[in-house]
Protein backbone atom coordinates (compact mmCIF):
# COMPACT_ATOMS: atom_id res chain seq x y z
CA UNK A 1 0.00 0.00 0.00
CA UNK A 2 1.46 3.33 -1.08
CA UNK A 3 0.77 6.88 -0.06
CA UNK A 4 -2.19 7.44 -2.42
CA UNK A 5 -4.42 4.86 -0.73
CA UNK A 6 -3.82 6.63 2.58
CA UNK A 7 -5.76 9.66 1.33
CA UNK A 8 -9.35 9.95 2.57
CA UNK A 9 -11.74 8.38 0.10
CA UNK A 10 -9.14 6.42 -1.86
CA UNK A 11 -8.24 2.80 -1.32
CA UNK A 12 -5.96 0.17 -2.82
CA UNK A 13 -8.04 -0.23 -6.00
CA UNK A 14 -8.02 3.52 -6.63
CA UNK A 15 -4.28 3.60 -6.04
CA UNK A 16 -3.81 0.74 -8.49
CA UNK A 17 -5.72 2.70 -11.18
CA UNK A 18 -3.67 5.81 -10.52
CA UNK A 19 -0.41 3.83 -10.59
CA UNK A 20 -1.45 2.38 -13.95
CA UNK A 21 -1.76 5.95 -15.26
CA UNK A 22 1.74 6.76 -14.01
CA UNK A 23 0.71 8.56 -10.82
CA UNK A 24 2.49 7.22 -7.75
CA UNK A 25 2.62 10.10 -5.28
CA UNK A 26 0.31 12.70 -3.80
CA UNK A 27 2.57 15.39 -5.27
CA UNK A 28 2.08 13.97 -8.77
CA UNK A 29 -1.68 13.79 -8.24
CA UNK A 30 -1.77 17.42 -7.07
CA UNK A 31 0.46 18.60 -9.93
CA UNK A 32 -1.68 16.93 -12.60
CA UNK A 33 -5.02 17.65 -10.95
CA UNK A 34 -8.06 15.42 -10.56
CA UNK A 35 -9.78 16.43 -13.81
CA UNK A 36 -6.70 15.75 -15.96
CA UNK A 37 -6.19 12.42 -14.18
CA UNK A 38 -9.81 11.48 -14.89
CA UNK A 39 -9.45 12.46 -18.57
CA UNK A 40 -6.24 10.43 -18.87
CA UNK A 41 -7.92 7.36 -17.39
CA UNK A 42 -10.88 7.75 -19.75
CA UNK A 43 -8.63 8.13 -22.80
CA UNK A 44 -6.39 5.28 -21.74
CA UNK A 45 -9.22 2.80 -22.18
CA UNK A 46 -8.01 0.17 -19.70
CA UNK A 47 -10.73 1.18 -17.25
CA UNK A 48 -13.79 3.38 -17.48
CA UNK A 49 -13.74 5.50 -14.34
CA UNK A 50 -17.05 6.71 -12.97
CA UNK A 51 -17.85 10.26 -11.94
CA UNK A 52 -17.73 8.97 -8.36
CA UNK A 53 -14.04 8.29 -8.89
CA UNK A 54 -13.55 11.89 -10.02
CA UNK A 55 -15.40 13.11 -6.92
CA UNK A 56 -13.23 10.83 -4.77
CA UNK A 57 -10.07 12.32 -6.30
CA UNK A 58 -11.25 15.86 -5.61
CA UNK A 59 -12.29 14.94 -2.07
CA UNK A 60 -8.99 13.19 -1.41
CA UNK A 61 -7.01 16.26 -2.44
CA UNK A 62 -9.25 18.50 -0.34
CA UNK A 63 -9.06 16.18 2.68
CA UNK A 64 -12.73 15.21 2.49
CA UNK A 65 -14.20 11.74 2.22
Amino acid sequence: MGELSKLKGLGPKSEQCLNGAGIHTVAELKAIGPIEVFVRLCNEGRIKPSLNFLYALVGALEGRS
